[in-house]
């Protein structure tokens, strides 16, 4: 058992003169302050704000060139819109232009019709259709 106890001082003894050591570091910053850039107010150096700049305009110009990609298939997009539009609007004018003529034909078709009938139950044959042929 005492030699746990003497396994743990020698143990606790090193983590003690680990920190010891480490808040001696600051002695030897000086030495350190030549080498390293000056910062400045803001704690950044000269070469790191330039990198960030340099950062900086690269996502920009990409953002720029995507925003512009962006508006060119929006434009496209709503120039296929208004065409279709268009296209469609054309084909139902057609479409009811046509069915107006069919609904006139078979109004005239209709009245014609009537008139026959009513021609021929006043009496003229003529007018009157030819009797049905009776299948054998």
């Amino acid at each position: 058992m005492s030699r746990m106890i003497l396994a743990a001082a020698t143990a606790l003894a090193l983590i003690g003169t680990g920190q010891a050591a480490a808040f001696q570091a600051p002695a030897a910053a000086p030495a350190e302050a030549a080498v390293t850039p000056k910062k400045l107010p803001d704690g950044t150096t000269p070469e790191e704000r330039s990198n960030t700049a340099r950062l900086n305009a690269e996502q920009a110009s990409r953002a720029k060139a995507e925003t512009t990609t962006y508006e060119q298939e929006v434009s496209a997009a709503a120039q296929q819109v208004a065409h279709d539009q268009s296209e469609f609007a054309e084909e139902t004018a057609v479409y009811e232009a046509e069915k107006a003529r069919v609904a006139a034909m078979s109004a005239e078709e209709r009245m014609n019709w009537e008139a026959d009938v009513a021609a021929c139950k006043a009496g003229d044959t003529t007018r009157c259709a030819p009797p049905a042929t009776v299948p054998r």
